[in-house]
C-alpha cells in the first residue's frame, strides 16, 4: 500500500504561482511512476503531468505545458507541482497518483490521495 497526501491548494488569482506538494509512505517511494491530475465541476478526471520513477522523465498535458513543472524527491518521499501563470481554467480538485507504470490514463494508477482544491478567480 502506498498513502498519498496532497497539500498546498488555494485560492489564487489569475497569473499567480501555487505549488502542490504529495507526500507518500507506506511502500518504497522510488518504485512508482507518479502523476497529478485535476477534476474540475461538472468534468471528468484529466491528466495533467507524470514522471517516472527512474531517471525523472516528465510529461505534461498540452494545456499546462510551459507552466507547470512535476518534480519528485526520492528522498523525502515528495513528488510537487509548480504551477505558474495559473489561468481560472485551471481550478479543480488536483489529485496525486502513485503507479507501476507512468502514463497518461487514470487506470494505470493504482493510488490516490483525497485532493486538494485549487481555485483561480480572473
Amino acid at each position: 500500500q502506498v498513502q498519498l497526501v496532497e497539500s498546498g491548494g488555494g485560492l489564487v488569482q489569475a497569473g499567480d504561482p501555487l505549488k502542490l506538494s504529495c507526500a507518500a509512505s507506506g511502500r518504497t517511494f522510488s518504485n512508482y511512476a507518479m502523476a497529478w491530475f485535476r477534476q474540475a465541476p461538472g468534468k471528468e478526471r484529466e491528466f495533467v503531468a507524470r514522471i517516472t520513477w527512474s531517471f525523472g522523465r516528465t510529461f505534461y498535458a498540452d494545456s499546462v505545458k510551459g507552466r507547470f513543472t512535476i518534480s519528485r524527491d526520492n528522498a523525502e518521499n515528495t513528488v510537487y507541482l509548480q504551477m505558474n501563470s495559473l489561468k481560472p481554467e485551471d481550478t479543480g480538485v488536483y489529485y496525486c497518483a502513485a503507479g507501476r507504470v507512468a502514463a497518461i490514463g487514470a487506470t494505470a494508477y493504482d493510488y490516490w490521495g483525497q485532493g486538494t482544491q485549487v481555485t483561480v478567480s480572473s
